[in-house]
């Protein structure tokens, strides 16, 4: 029977959820998850337990937050003046922005406060700081 190896291409069917039990995210309708390992793609924690996976096995997985999207980091929260944003914008908790880097490149953040005269933004990926619990199926090895 095909097992997994470093590098191998997969196809896997999975559901995530935060240690509460609330599900983040779901392949089960849609197409499966297709990746090449090794190529950084995947949190370190979910490419590990894919390895030596066997084709139509089904597992859970525990990841904590340091095999998964680290810690929340304090240095990725930014204070923005209200002035510098679109004047059209009306900033909201939750909501998503991104910014361009002078190559072109855009980081995402979202506003967690909103203040009078300036918000706040956090670069954090939104799953920083959260074990995870992945219910994983393999579908498929190239």
């Amino acid at each position: 029977m095909s097992q997994v190896k470093e590098n191998d291409t997969v196809k896997v069917h999975y559901t995530g959820k935060l240690s509460n039990g609330q599900v983040f995210d779901s392949s089960l309708e849609r197409e499966p998850l297709e990746v090449t390992l090794g190529q950084g793609m995947l949190i370190p924690g979910f490419e590990k337990a894919i390895i030596d996976m066997k084709l139509n096995e089904k597992k859970t997985i525990n990841i904590p937050k340091v095999e998964a999207y680290g810690e929340v980091m304090k240095e990725l929260f930014h204070e923005v003046k209200k002035e510098q944003l679109p004047q059209d914008m009306a900033p909201e908790v939750g909501m998503g922005l991104a910014s361009k880097n002078p190559d072109g490149s855009e980081n995402q953040f979202r506003v967690v406060a909103v203040n009078d005269d300036h918000i706040i933004v956090d670069g954090n990926h939104p799953l920083a700081g959260q074990d995870l619990t992945f219910d994983l199926e393999l579908v498929g090895i190239k």
